[in-house]
């Protein structure tokens, strides 16, 4: 077990995401986790392809789930996506800024159907996205304006915070305040590879930054030791005091 030396730590500001296509690579790594220490991203993948029993597996194993769909449809579907998962236990949702102010409101009235209403964040721009990406789709504004933008928005409506890459971290946060949470995705080692990630920060750039819960996706499931991997970044959090 990854946490036996780690009795210092209180309260985890990490999120593994499980992208995987094999329900059992993904049971080896969680069996080998503790929920006291990190909590786990199920995104589209996993759910379509082992759906609500797998989640409620994963769930009754004590972790905290961030359901990570990036719902972005009509208000009335987006409501009705969320509220059906009512009855499970989850613990963060995620809906797209770019769904407007209107779907964002429904995702947020649907919440109220949970006996512990999850945290309800909003994707703004993807950490794979460029600003050619942006002009391609007929947004002219820079990459940290069009977060700006989507997370002034989101809060405005009681959202509970963002996903942003790290690169626009440090205006959020000047902005909106340190009680707006932001998760931050597109974490890489200095010597990692990026696949299609253009908005990469390192570790150590996030606990410079204070980023509420970073998410480890490929730096960890694609890992050939991903256990060993993940001890080094919780070592340096513990160094660094960032828990």
């Amino acid at each position: 077990m990854l946490y036996k030396n780690f009795n210092k730590i209180h309260k985890t500001k990490i999120i593994i995401a499980l992208d995987y296509s094999s329900k059992k690579k993904a049971l080896i790594l969680i069996k080998n986790l503790n929920p006291k220490f990190c909590r786990l991203k199920i995104g589209k993948e996993m759910f379509f392809l082992f759906g609500i029993n797998f989640l409620k597996k994963i769930i009754n194993l004590g972790f905290k789930i961030f359901l990570d769909l990036k719902l972005n449809d009509i208000p009335n579907t987006v409501f009705k996506a969320i509220r059906s998962f009512s009855n499970l236990s989850l613990w963060m949702i995620s809906i797209h800024a770019s769904g407007g102010k209107d779907m964002m409101k429904a995702a947020k009235l649907a919440i109220k159907f949970f006996k512990k209403p999850p945290l309800l964040v909003s994707i703004t721009v993807l950490s794979s996205f460029s600003i050619k990406n942006l002009h391609e789709i007929g947004i002219f504004s820079s990459i940290n304006q069009q977060i700006l933008l989507l997370s002034q928005l989101s809060k405005d409506i009681g959202l509970d915070g963002v996903v942003c890459p790290g690169s626009a971290v440090k205006d959020v946060k000047k902005i909106l305040g340190k009680n707006f949470k932001i998760i931050t995705p597109g974490i890489r080692m200095s010597d990692s590879t990026l696949y299609d990630q253009k908005n990469v920060i390192t570790p150590e750039q996030a606990i410079k930054l204070k980023i509420d819960y970073i998410v480890l996706g490929r730096i960890i499931t694609f890992s050939k030791n991903p256990i060993n991997d993940l001890k080094k970044i919780f070592l340096l959090i513990q160094k660094k005091k960032y828990c």
